[in-house]
C-alpha cells in the first residue's frame, strides 16, 4: 500500500484531537500503545546500556591495561595477541599503527565476558583511532567519541519515542507521531509525509556529514567534543525511526486501514486485496 492520504469529515475526528495526547484512545484512536512504549524501552534500554559500559568498563580495568589503539571499522583488529592491530604497521597509514609503540599489544578476548563484549563491539564497529577517543583510568575507550555521542543519540531517541510515538499503521505516519498533530497538519493536506521523513532524517544526519566528510577531503580536523555533538543527532534519528518501523502494526487496527486517525481529517485508503502495507 502507499497510503494515500484521503480527507474526510466528520465530529469523530474533532472529538478525538480534543482530548490529551496520552488518554485513551490515543491520537491514533488505539485504546493502548503498549509496543511503543515496549520497543522504545528496548532501543533506550540496549543503547544506554552499551553507553554506560563504555564509559565503566575502562574506569574498572586495570590502570594501563588498554593501550592506544587504531584499527579499522567493521573488522575485528584486536581479538587477539596474533590480530591486524597488534602489528606493526606504519604510523603515517590512514589505518593501524605500530602497535607495540603505542602501550603494546591487546587482546580483548583475554578479558572477562562482560569487558570482552564491550571492547569487541567497539572491535567491530569502531576504527578505535586512539587520537578520537578518550581514555578513562589510563585506558583507551572502547569506541571514538563520535560513536560515545551515536550512542548516547539512540538512546535518547527510544526513550522520547516511548512519550510520544504511536502506531499509525504505516512507518511515515508513526514517525510523524512524535510531532503534535497541528504541527504535521499541512502535511497530510498535501500528502509530504514520506518526503518529509526523508527530509527530517537527511537534517539530523547532516551534522555528521558534513563534519566527518569536510575531514575526510580537507585538512580540517574535527575535535572530540565536536564529534560527540554530530554523532548525538545522528544516533537519535536512528532510533526514532527503527522504533517507529518496529511499532508500526497494521494487525493492531485489524487491517482497517479506516481505523487509524491522522491529522487534518486524513484517511489511510487501501488498494484493492491488499490488507497490508509494504513501507
Amino acid at each position: 500500500m502507499k497510503g494515500a492520504a484521503e480527507k474526510t469529515t466528520g465530529s469523530t475526528l474533532g472529538a478525538i484531537r480534543s482530548r490529551t495526547n496520552m488518554e485513551p484512545p490515543f491520537r491514533n484512536g488505539l485504546d493502548v500503545r503498549d509496543r511503543e512504549v515496549k520497543i522504545g524501552r528496548w532501543v533506550f534500554g540496549i543503547a544506554g546500556f552499551y553507553c554506560i559500559s563504555m564509559f565503566l568498563v575502562p574506569l574498572l580495568l586495570p590502570t594501563g591495561a588498554v593501550p592506544e589503539l587504531s584499527g579499522r571499522a567493521n573488522m575485528m583488529d584486536y581479538s587477539s595477541q596474533d590480530s591486524w592491530g597488534n602489528h606493526a604497521h606504519a604510523e603515517d597509514g590512514e589505518m593501524g599503527h605500530n602497535q607495540s609503540a603505542h602501550g603494546g599489544t591487546f587482546a580483548w578476548s583475554e578479558l572477562n565476558p562482560y569487558y570482552a563484549f564491550v571492547y569487541a563491539f567497539g572491535d567491530l564497529n569502531c576504527h578505535q583511532k586512539h587520537e578520537r577517543s578518550w581514555t578513562i583510568n589510563g585506558n583507551q575507550m572502547p569506541v571514538c567519541a563520535r560513536d560515545v555521542g551515536i550512542f548516547l543519540g539512540l538512546a535518547l531517541g527510544g526513550w522520547w519515542f516511548t512519550r510520544r510515538g504511536l502506531n499509525r499503521w504505516t512507518i511515515r505516519d508513526s514517525f510523524l507521531t512524535l510531532f503534535s498533530d497541528s504541527l504535521v497538519a499541512p502535511l497530510y493536506t498535501n500528502d509530504r509525509r514520506l518526503s518529509s521523513m526523508f527530509g527530517i532524517g537527511l537534517l539530523f544526519c547532516l551534522p555528521v556529514i558534513l563534519d566527518g566528510g569536510i575531514q575526510a577531503i580537507t585538512a580540517y580536523e574535527s575535535s572530540n567534543p565536536v564529534r560527540i555533538l554530530t554523532g548525538i543527532p545522528f544516533g537519535f534519528i536512528i532510533g526514532w525511526y527503527f522504533s517507529a518501523s518496529l511499532s508500526s502494526r497494521p494487525e493492531k487496527f485489524d487491517f482497517d486501514a479506516g481505523k487509524v486517525y491522522l491529522p487534518a481529517g486524513a484517511r489511510l485508503s487501501l488498494p484493492e486485496n491488499t490488507s497490508d502495507e509494504s513501507e
